[in-house]
């Protein structure tokens, strides 16, 4: 007799203990919770011809923004080869491959048709919601959540995080009271989902309720700060409640206790991490000296070509160092990139480029340059991906340049 998933969904190649494990590895992924890994290899221990089992391991690595972690979904999908598998584990095969191949409009073609057939396939709809957000894809992140959700029920396991993907849909598409509905919904479900707790933060974000969402970010800090993989992230929305409400000192000490305390290199940290400095430098805070360790930890990247959304983040980091040569060398490297007939050389054509360039001129005074730069890129800046609240760093800078040209600095006679 086939064995089916937790949502009755058929699977190939598995074993009563092996579907155990990988349910528990699915519900970490789902739920954002750290160490998704141990239970997935696990499963693939008991049952190496388990296709969902590599799929999933697959599908961990594609979703990240660092291409050193992208590269290595091409052992999982190697796995992949010469199983048996039913029609969707095969649609999932075949966004894999499309998603290693960098063409990830096709790949969430492909999740689109998987999900029309099997609308509780919550990884599918987790990786086209991560494909889409990556593709700045705003409509379509909402439209995927929505034409589930009929199947879905309290009775289907995962569905607090359905309901999570949903509410942050629904923030970046402006219907911020329906997110905040889907949200708390998602919580009341499943207070431990930082997923849903990142969309809340979202909510208040874009709502300018700064002061409740430092509330709700504080009297919920065990759930997303510990054993998850958003907590870098969650600070970071902390630090930026802090700054709207002129709280720059404490801004700066989460910055230094809860972003950079590790010294972590991993992408996200850093996209943070650079996105939190220069709001803090915009606002006048003092930056010391750390801005030359991030972009020292940015520097591996600059020849990376994976992500205009990074390109950006480490240009911030050189910019604020002060450092002409790897800011230079990042923007050489983006004006070879941008003839390349990739998803990286179109966005460097449409975004990247114009925004790394207007940012360069931002950080050496020229405001002219910088507003003419920046101020091209407000309709198609989503391109980048990442959320409304992410890509304000540009309009931010945008705005203060702007600003330097309607009230120049008062010249001191002689």
């Amino acid at each position: 007799m086939k064995l089916k998933d937790y949502r009755n969904d058929e699977v190939t190649g598995a074993t009563a203990a092996a579907l155990e494990a990988y349910e528990t590895a699915l519900s970490a992924f789902q739920r954002w919770r750290c160490g998704a890994d141990v239970p997935l290899e696990r499963a693939i221990a008991l049952a190496p011809r388990f296709a969902m089992a590599h799929v999933l391991d697959a599908y961990r690595f594609l979703t990240s923004r660092d291409p050193t972690v992208v590269a290595r979904a091409r052992t999982a999908r190697s796995a992949l080869v010469g199983l048996e598998m039913n029609r969707r584990e095969r649609l999932h095969a075949e966004a894999i491959r499309a998603a290693v191949e960098d063409d990830y409009e096709g790949a969430k073609v492909r999740l689109d048709a998987l999900l029309d057939e099997f609308p509780r396939d919550v990884l599918a709809l987790q990786v086209g919601h991560a494909f889409d957000y990556a593709t700045g894809d705003e409509a379509r992140m909402a439209d995927r959540v929505a034409s589930v959700l009929p199947a879905w029920s309290d009775s289907t396991p995962g569905y607090s995080a359905v309901l999570a993907m949903y509410a942050f849909s629904l923030v970046e598409s402006g219907d911020y009271r329906a997110a905040e509905r889907m949200a708390r919904s998602a919580l009341a479900r499943d207070p431990d989902d930082a997923r849903a707790r990142h969309a809340l933060a979202h909510v208040h974000e874009m709502t300018g309720r700064h002061g409740e969402g430092i509330g709700t970010l504080r009297e919920s800090v065990d759930s997303w700060s510990r054993g998850t993989v958003a907590a870098t992230h969650c600070w970071w929305h902390l630090a930026l409640f802090h700054l709207a409400l002129g709280d720059r000192l404490t801004a700066l000490s989460i910055y230094d206790a809860s972003i950079r305390a590790r010294r972590s290199l991993e992408v996200a940290d850093l996209i943070d991490a650079s996105a939190l400095l220069w709001r803090l430098e915009l606002e006048g805070a003092d930056i010391g000296g750390r801005w030359t360790e991030l972009a020292a930890a940015w520097a591996p990247h600059i020849e990376d070509g994976f992500c205009s959304f990074n390109d950006i983040h480490a240009m911030l980091a050189f910019v604020g160092a002060r450092d002409e040569a790897r800011a230079r060398t990042l923007e050489k490297e983006l004006v070879r990139r941008r003839e390349l007939p990739t998803r990286h050389g179109e966005t460097t054509r449409l975004v990247g480029l114009a925004a790394c360039r207007g940012i360069m001129a931002h950080g050496r005074g020229d405001h002219r340059e910088a507003v003419d730069l920046l101020g091209r890129l407000p309709f198609c800046v989503q391109r980048i991906g990442g959320s409304h609240a992410q890509r304000d760093v540009v309009y931010l800078t945008l705005m203060q340049s702007l600003d330097h040209l309607r009230r120049p600095a008062m010249k001191v006679a002689a």
